[in-house]
């Protein structure tokens, strides 16, 4: 236990030092907003100086007949804006080397060397070519801002840039997974074992098919049994009764005894109906009885039985399940195909149709 104590220490002493109103909270806050502003000065310097440099750069200020305004920017300000970006790609290596020790420090991470792939976008926007991603950090730093209350982004700006981030990524993601549910249908229509595949699916399932087969025929067979039983054994007594009196032997055997045949046969009559209501009774009782604790065992025994049947290579077992596989699929990929953003934007619509009614 001694090894882990440093380290919750130091998550705890994090946590107190960043909390929400604590000196530490207020200068990341400020520091957040510093960098936030310079992140935007220097993007809006770069993007101008694409801008002018390119050949529409050149083209608009021909167009505007002020090419010596664009001379003097080449000659006495572009090399200010180089000096500045050199100097603060500087800053941004020195700043994130900074943080990275603070890290480790305060154990921010699991680890010590998570630290460039949880801010992979800021490691890559030191590259030239990708200085684009700066732009992220900055959009980084207005999200966590606005989650503290203070509101950098305006609203409307908020809620538009949430819906297409969720768009975006509804349709990134539906596009992956439908890819991924074609490729696994076309791999069981072709592939030569997918008939394994589905019979070590049964297989593997062959306890929980046993379960709930017999909590089928527990919550099913049991209950009517149960309700029916009376009648069940009243049906089967008549059926006994009638079999007797449907006997002429017998009853011709009765009838040669004077006096009392025809009351034997009336008494052989009502123990026969009463022997088959028992009979029906006593084969009906396995099936409905059940305690509280614990499932019928009549019916776990027969759903064992059932279970345990060698369904390999049976072309109706195997047709059955590949039918349900495929079309789990089908009604999965139906499911993903739904666009969330659209009936959200259509939603959105109508509250706006209502709103001006």
């Amino acid at each position: 236990m001694k090894p882990n104590t440093p380290k919750s220490t130091s998550s705890s002493s994090a946590f107190n030092l960043f909390q929400k109103g604590s000196w530490g909270w207020k200068t990341a806050l400020v520091y957040d907003i510093f960098m936030m502003a310079l992140i935007v000065i220097n993007l809006f310097c770069l993007s101008a100086n694409a801008i002018l440099m390119s050949d529409f750069g050149h083209w608009l200020f021909d167009f505007i007949r002020l090419p010596e305004a664009l001379q003097y920017y080449k000659s006495d300000l572009r090399p200010w804006v180089i000096i500045t970006e050199g100097w603060f790609t500087t800053f941004l290596i020195g700043e994130l080397l900074v943080r990275w020790l603070i890290a480790i420090c305060l154990g921010q991470h699991a680890r010590w060397w998570f630290f460039p792939f949880v801010h992979w976008y800021e490691i890559l926007a030191i590259i030239p070519q990708l200085r684009f991603l700066r732009l992220l950090r900055a959009v980084a730093i207005g999200y966590n801002l606005h989650n503290h209350g203070y509101k950098v982004i305006p609203a409307n700006w908020y809620r538009r840039g949430n819906f297409y981030y969720n768009l975006i990524m509804e349709e990134l993601s539906s596009r992956i997974v439908l890819t991924v549910l074609d490729g696994i249908k076309q791999e069981l229509t072709t592939s030569t074992t997918h008939r394994q595949l589905i019979d070590e699916l049964v297989e593997h399932h062959r306890q929980l098919f046993a379960t709930a087969l017999a909590d089928i025929l527990q919550e099913s067979l049991g209950k009517e049994l149960q309700a029916q039983r009376t009648m069940l054994a009243k049906n089967v007594g008549q059926v006994v009764n009638q079999a007797i009196e449907d006997t002429p032997e017998l009853t011709r055997l009765l009838r040669l005894i004077p006096i009392v045949g025809s009351r034997m046969e009336q008494q052989i009559q009502n123990i026969g109906q009463r022997l088959g209501e028992n009979i029906t009774q006593g084969l009906i009782e396995p099936f409905t009885h059940s305690d509280n604790q614990k499932d019928n065992p009549t019916f776990a025994m027969i759903a064992e039985k059932v279970s345990q049947i060698q369904i390999a290579h049976n072309p109706h077992i195997d047709k059955l399940v590949e039918s349900a596989v495929f079309e789990t699929l089908e009604a999965i990929r139906e499911q993903v195909k739904i666009k969330q953003w659209q009936q959200l934007l259509e939603e959105n619509e109508q509250n706006q149709r209502s709103t001006y009614q």
